[in-house]
């Protein structure tokens, strides 16, 4: 087994079903989240209980975790069918859950463990502690936490920390985008976001002037850390987590594979002192490379520092679909053919991508492709040294779509005899031992060598999850191979029992009652939206709590001007170049306005903090 002092790293993957968890495992996830059958912050992606069964079952075997999603706000008179699906989640064989809402703390919990959702906005030590003490036994922090700031967490709790590492961004510190329920009556926080931060604006002045038009000024490029892994474990990392619960198959196989393969060239390196935290090698039957599947072009976001220079690009405003893999620039353009300097090898079927002279994010099917020349299925008036992109990978999405790749345990077996009993000692990487034995008194002295044939029948474990890796036979015995494999198989089932009894759950740590809540009063966008979320926040130590938006928004009413709708680290100013603290500042009016359709917000910038704030006009 692995040693003890090593700190286990995860990879944790995203399934928006059954099919995708197993995927994202097989290609070598730790863990997986998964929404439950309610109460998960993507609606579009929930599980029947029995789905989430059949994932724990597959999951365990490599001793990877499986975490349900009941992470929106919950109203007073849905508490209790939230404590019933609770239940089944536990009887079902969920690892954690993983929580926004503190009233559900205070339901009748079975004694699963409870994991901060992302929604929690966990950005400072005092908010660390408190959701360590609440019982919280593992903590996801927010995306644009840098490396110094997660230090200082990581000195606060001794919990382990969960961080993103790939996918999409929500511009607004998560947990705190009021926007589509301010302006669409749907909550994020309830699973409903309307996605307006992918929406065009116009950015205008004070007298309404278009500074800029029909840009997607909120939309933020993917993110991808996969350079910063090894100083995000440094840092105090410890989970690494993907965004995508509404992704294909496709995507969370790739995407999965790349950072499975990147995290263990940094384990491989560490000197014994970090691990994987599950069991298991999965041999991937692909090449795996995130810019070939979904992306909005990438940012390492605020790793690296808190106040990131302009020209930095944080943001895709140009358009909110993928960009996929930049492929190069135009050469020649005539009709239907076309010849770019790229040094990516195009396929039939590809779809490409480019901006167009009226800011329309434009795409091309290619019909047939010959190195750098391609013929696409319609002509295109495109402009020489345009710039392209593939959207659409048709070779890698026929990779995809076929199975491509198995995991397996590796195990050693030992034969012997013992008396009249022929005798197979099984051990494997998860650390369990079985010994079995069979009647051998009609076996004979052998008249050849058995170690290449006797190895060959113990090694034949394709329908299981084991692969043999090291093998001591019985020499100068001859063994039918029937008896051996007969051997062999009830080993096997020994081997798989012995694990699922062996096997433990993280249990739910205790609450610490005398912890001081992170503050003394709650403004409604710390999402207070019941009366027990409401008695835990006053039992420590909280004197004033505003009710969560969406409690404030019944029976149709309306937020008043004025109201705050988000909360960013990202600055527009900064991204547009014109930083209220550098001399670019002038570039653009003090007085800034996003307009969408009747709808309006002022942008007011921190400067001291470094963020900026919308809010309806």
């Amino acid at each position: 087994m692995q040693h003890h002092t090593t700190t286990p790293i995860e990879l944790l993957a995203p399934a928006r079903d059954a099919q995708v968890a197993i995927e994202a495992i097989v290609h070598g996830a730790d863990a997986v989240y998964m929404g439950a059958p309610m109460f998960g912050a993507r609606a579009a992606a929930t599980n029947s209980i029995d789905d989430l069964a059949t994932v724990c079952r597959f999951a365990h075997q490599f001793d990877a975790k499986v975490y349900a999603t009941v992470n929106t706000l919950v109203y007073d008179h849905e508490l209790r069918d939230c404590e019933r699906m609770i239940w089944q989640l536990w009887h079902a064989g969920v690892d954690a859950l993983i929580v926004q809402d503190m009233g559900i703390l205070r339901l009748d919990l079975p004694p699963i463990a409870l994991h901060a959702s992302t929604q929690c906005d966990l950005r400072t030590p005092d908010k660390a502690r408190f959701l360590q003490a609440m019982g919280f036994s593992q903590l996801v922090m927010a995306r644009e936490l840098t490396l110094d700031e997660i230090a200082v967490i990581r000195q606060a709790v001794q919990v382990p920390l969960e961080a993103f590492v790939h996918g999409a961004l929500c511009v607004c510190y998560s947990g705190r985008c009021q926007m589509s329920q301010a302006v669409k009556g749907r909550s994020a926080n309830r699973g409903e976001c309307a996605q307006m931060c992918r929406l065009p604006y116009d950015l205008v002045d004070e007298q309404g002037r278009v500074l800029v038009s029909h840009k997607h000024l909120l939309s933020l490029r993917d993110m991808n850390r996969s350079g910063h892994l090894r100083q995000m474990i440094e840092a105090g990392v410890s989970s690494f987590k993907i965004e995508g619960r509404l992704k294909d198959v496709n995507y969370v196989k790739n995407v999965v594979a790349f950072y499975r393969q990147a995290i263990d060239r940094v384990i491989g390196e560490s000197d014994g002192r970090w691990r994987r935290s599950s069991f298991g090698t999965s041999d991937i039957a692909f090449v795996p490379d995130v810019r070939r599947s979904f992306n909005r072009s990438f940012t390492s976001y605020f790793i690296d520092q808190r106040h990131p220079k302009n020209g930095s690009p944080m943001a895709s405003i140009d358009t909110p679909k993928s960009m996929g893999q930049y492929v190069g620039k135009v050469i020649k353009a005539r009709g239907a053919e076309l010849t770019l300097d790229t040094p990516v090898s195009l396929t039939n079927g590809d779809g490409l991508s480019y901006m167009s002279p009226d800011g329309l994010f434009a795409g091309m099917r290619v019909n047939v492709a010959h190195a750098s020349r391609v013929t696409l299925r319609e002509p295109v008036a495109i402009a020489r040294g345009t710039s392209v992109w593939r959207t659409f990978d048709k070779a890698m999405d026929d990779i995809l779509s076929r199975p491509t790749a198995t995991r397996r345990i590796a195990v050693d077996a030992t034969l012997r005899s013992v008396g009249q009993r022929l005798v197979l000692t099984l051990s494997d990487e998860r650390g369990c031992r079985v010994t079995h034995a069979i009647d051998a008194a009609d076996l004979q002295p052998a008249r050849s060598p058995q170690h290449e044939r006797q190895r060959d029948t113990l090694s034949r474990l394709g329908d299981t999850i084991y692969v043999l890796r090291e093998c001591v036979p019985l020499p100068g015995m001859f063994i039918p191979a029937s008896v051996l494999a007969q051997l062999r198989r009830e080993a096997v089932h020994l081997l798989d029992r012995t694990w699922a009894m062996s096997r433990c759950r993280a249990r739910r740590r205790p609450e610490d009652n005398a912890a001081p809540c992170f503050a003394t009063t709650l403004t409604s966008a710390d999402n207070v939206a019941n009366h027990l979320a409401r008695q835990l926040y006053s039992d420590h130590g909280v004197t004033h709590i505003e009710p969560a938006l969406e409690c404030q928004m019944t029976d149709g009413q309306k937020p008043t001007s004025g109201q705050q709708v988000m909360h960013t680290r990202y600055c527009l100013r900064r991204e547009l170049g014109a930083c209220l603290k550098r001399k670019e500042a002038k570039k653009l009016p003090a007085r800034l306005f996003l307009r969408t359709g009747n709808t309006t917000f002022a942008i007011s910038c921190d400067c001291g903090s470094c963020e900026m704030h919308l809010s309806l006009l």
